[in-house]
């Protein structure tokens, strides 16, 4: 019955999102497996493409700072051509005691290895309440949680690679959730933390760097339907963050940022199976929309490092994504999405340095078929229509693959 993929829902709110979930209101203690009963559960996660696209020296999207800690020859091998590698993700989640659980993904690449995540969260709180500590994917928006190998698409949505980068927003911080008595899925939360990524930065300072509060709402529509609506709201400190910008005057300067960061993310999903069996047919429809406020003061300097000014830089960007995905037999997939931003207002007050401020709207089409053998392995291909880069239109082809090892339990709904 639909109700059960609700239930799945409910039951995921505390839970890993790439290990089986525990109803987490039970007050029942889990059985301890520290000390020498430790035996993880451990899944291996193995992904790569291959790409076809045009040769663009450095990928952009227009009109927006990128997320410069992630634009680099290893973030998603997004830069790259031909056959690439995408991250390994080694996850380990335990039970550790009766009263908390804790879990690590680790992402691995060229030899390089990279903390995902990091948290323990609590088993026995009751009264649908939840806390989790550690390092870990945000709850904002919809998409921001999930892991690379969970997406119906290859990448990101544009939306998320300009608000966040090509992994979405983590951080070291603290969570909590509740999870209202009701007939009606409510889940409401609030997260405080460092936000050292983007679009917040390092900052060597006392006190949280980010939070963030969300509210989720869902229900069954018949026996066929279920939805779940959000809508979520985070606050970013940036210190001296970086970012490169075209000026009329210098060709490129580099800026440093320091303000705060304001997003508002409305989502919507809607899941559809017959009889709320989705193991032959079902359909996922998916948007988001975003609106993305900054004020604060933007240094300049030329590329040999010579100051050229201070001054005031506010920005008010927007954009969305709508995605539908439909499985039409027990293995084969396909789908279809269009991301759409707006650079919208930009002001650099007196504007040091000549910054070219840029007014864009980026945009792309993508569609997809996938098939996938089990739930441990899929391969898919990918066209999409790129427009995000001024007066570029890329037409990409990628061919993926995703094989999942060991223990890998149920997703968030």
């Amino acid at each position: 019955m639909q109700s059960r993929m609700l239930a799945v829902a409910l039951a995921c709110a505390f839970a890993s999102p790439s290990m089986a979930a525990e109803d987490t209101t039970d007050s029942t203690p889990a059985p301890a497996s520290g000390g020498l009963n430790f035996n993880p559960e451990i899944s291996l996660i193995l992904q790569g493409a291959y790409k076809h696209r045009k040769d663009v020296g450095e990928r952009h999207i227009g009109g927006f700072v990128a997320a410069e800690h992630h634009h680099d020859d290893d973030a998603h091998g997004d830069d790259k051509r031909g056959f690439t590698l995408d991250h390994t993700e080694l996850v380990l989640g335990a039970n550790i005691d009766p009263y908390f659980r804790g879990q690590a993904t680790l992402a691995v690449l060229d030899g390089e290895t990279e903390l995902e995540e990091a948290w323990f969260q609590t088993t026995t709180l009751g009264h649908g309440t939840g806390i989790k500590a550690g390092r870990f994917f945000s709850s904002i928006g919809y998409l921001n949680e999930q892991h690379n190998h969970q997406w119906d698409f290859y990448e990101q949505p544009l939306m998320y690679k300009a608000l966040f980068g090509e992994h979405g927003f983590a951080q070291d911080g603290v969570q909590l959730k509740w999870v209202a008595p009701l007939a009606t899925f409510v889940e409401l939360g609030a997260e405080v933390g460092r936000g050292q990524n983007f679009p917040g930065s390092e900052r060597d300072a006392n006190g949280a760097g980010a939070a963030a509060v969300f509210a989720h709402v869902g229900g069954d529509l018949g026996v066929s339907g279920s939805w779940r609506a959000g809508l979520s709201w985070l606050r970013t400190r940036a210190k001296e963050r970086e970012g490169h910008f075209e000026s009329d005057t210098y060709g490129e300067v580099d800026g440093a940022f320091s303000g705060r960061s304001r997003i508002w993310i409305a989502d919507f999903v809607y899941k559809w199976a017959p009889e709320g069996n989705p193991a032959r047919r079902n359909f996922k429809f998916q948007a988001e929309y975003f609106q993305r406020r900054e004020s604060g003061d933007l240094a300049v300097a030329d590329e040999d490092g010579n100051d050229l000014g201070e001054a005031p830089w506010r920005t008010r960007q927007s954009g969305f994504y709508v995605a539908g995905v439909y499985q039409f037999s027990p293995r084969w997939r396909a789908g279809v999405r269009y991301d759409r931003l707006d650079s919208g207002r930009q002001h650099a007050g007196d504007n040091p340095g000549d910054v070219e401020i840029v007014d864009a709207r980026p945009h792309r089409f993508t569609a997809m078929v996938d098939y996938s053998w089990s739930e441990f392995s899929r391969l898919r291909l990918q066209w999409a229509r790129d427009r995000s880069m001024p007066g570029v239109t890329d037409n990409q082809v990628t061919l993926q693959y995703v094989m999942s090892l060991g223990s890998h339990g149920a997703h968030k709904f």
